[in-house]
């Protein structure tokens, strides 16, 4: 088969590609509304991009009333945002926070999730999640009248106990099981791991 993405309507392209690039790593990104309401949401088209310096981009849609996501206003507005990233103590949770919900209610409160100031930014981060990025606005890229990037540069992470080795900086496979982002509800673990011979 072979499709010419350009003669398919955006639906039929966005389940090609979300169902063909799987796993995908989700940012669960926190932030606080103008009024001061603490806002988190998933989005999986998400990933680093650079260690040097240390750069991650997500990429937003709108929402299904054509209005702004309200992660990306207040990302918008202040320049700043926390990446958390969920793992399977957290998947749960995770995925309830993508519902749409008004921007006077928080999703830390109706989920059940705890948020705790940052070091260098302005936003909360969410202290189940198993690791955190406090990221500064890079740049915003627009594409198309729905579809817009953002590039944060990460200053600052947190990490739960005993994730992160505090000599080699290697991550536990043990205590660090993320989780990723498959189409739809789907959604995967990283338990089989395997390993290939160097060439």
């Amino acid at each position: 088969m072979e499709l010419e993405l350009a003669q398919l309507p955006a639906l039929e392209r966005y389940k090609l590609l979300i169902g063909l690039v799987i796993p995908r790593p989700i940012a669960w990104v926190s932030t606080f509304s103008e009024n001061g309401v603490a806002n988190c949401a998933p989005f999986s088209f998400f990933n680093v991009i650079s260690e040097d310096p240390p750069l991650c981009i997500i990429s937003f849609n709108w929402r299904s009333d054509g209005l702004l996501k309200h992660t990306l206003k207040n990302i918008r507005r202040t320049g700043e945002f926390v990446v958390n990233l969920a793992d399977e103590g957290t998947a749960n949770a995770m995925h309830l926070t993508g519902t749409e919900i008004p921007e006077a209610e928080s999703e830390f409160s109706k989920f059940g999730l705890t948020s705790v100031p940052p070091k260098l930014v302005k936003h909360p981060r969410i202290v189940e999640a198993a690791a955190s990025f406090e990221c500064r606005l890079e740049r915003r890229i627009q594409f198309g009248p729905e579809r817009e990037m953002v590039v944060g540069e990460i200053l600052l992470v947190h990490a739960r106990d005993g994730i992160i080795d505090p000599v080699t900086k290697r991550i536990s496979e043990e205590l660090y099981r993320p989780v990723g982002r498959l189409f739809a509800n789907r959604y995967c673990t990283t338990r089989e791991r395997f390993d290939l011979p160097l060439k």
